[in-house]
């Protein structure tokens, strides 16, 4: 099984409204690179929420539930979507700031591709990151 994360500013899509909303497609990826790993997604691996910009921390572990389709707020086909239902929020929010600073996570594409906005996480790496929220592994 392969994890993931994805990013969301609160403004626009907070981890609270996913939570109310109970499941959501993640649209809005126009990034090659994104959208590859939205292709790449199965259904039932796990994905860290990450509130981008104001918060910058992983919130929730999300799950997918439908595996790629067209993204229904564009006729363009380059862009597909994936279905995600929230699984639980984190007992305490990893903020960048101690991704950062954990070596373990040196590598971690939110560390050196942090712009992406749909990435993929290694095991090791999400162990840390619930290690770091206070989770049982």
């Amino acid at each position: 099984m392969a994890y993931w994360l994805v990013k969301s500013e609160p403004f626009k899509y907070s981890w609270d409204q996913f939570e109310k909303d109970k499941k959501t497609f993640w649209d809005g990826v126009r990034n090659y690179a994104a959208r590859n790993n939205l292709k790449a997604m199965k259904k039932g691996e796990q994905v860290l929420y990450y509130h981008s910009n104001e918060g910058v921390e992983v919130v929730g572990i999300a799950e997918v539930v439908k595996e790629f389709y067209q993204d229904p707020t564009t006729t363009e086909e380059a862009w597909v979507v994936v279905d995600l239902k929230p699984v639980k929020k984190l007992k305490k929010p990893v903020p960048l700031g101690a991704i950062k600073a954990e070596p373990r996570l040196a590598n971690m594409a939110l560390v050196k591709l942090s712009r992406l906005s749909v990435q993929p996480v290694t095991e090791q790496e999400w162990k840390v990151i619930l290690e770091l929220a206070g989770e049982k592994k």
